[in-house]
């Protein structure tokens, strides 16, 4: 774990409980138990819904690793603690539920 995803952590953990995992390269961002974003090169990228479109309407969109399927916001406002409770309280209702692991 890098300085830069304890400062994610921090910064967000404020809306619940935020685990970051290692996933090929780069790091999966779960809100709750939900996936809600990815880190990669010091980046945070945050997936898109309804709130997240709304909120940072403003964000450039990129995706977040070579060969993603997936544009993303990139996320760098992370001393606005009262977006940062909106937007993972709206992200959080609108992302589907973690699907359970099959038995190995």
């Amino acid at each position: 774990m890098n300085g830069f995803n304890e400062y994610v952590r921090e910064c967000f953990s404020r809306a619940g409980d935020i685990v970051i995992r290692p996933m090929m390269g780069g790091f999966l961002v779960y809100l709750n138990g939900k996936l809600i974003g990815d880190i990669g090169d010091r980046e945070l990228f945050l997936k898109r819904t309804p709130t997240s479109d709304r909120l940072l309407s403003g964000s450039e969109l990129r995706y977040p690793y070579e060969g993603s399927k997936t544009l993303m916001h990139v996320f760098d406002r992370f001393e606005d603690a009262e977006l940062i409770a909106q937007l993972l309280e709206g992200m959080y209702a609108e992302l589907p539920e973690r699907k359970p692991q099959k038995a190995k």
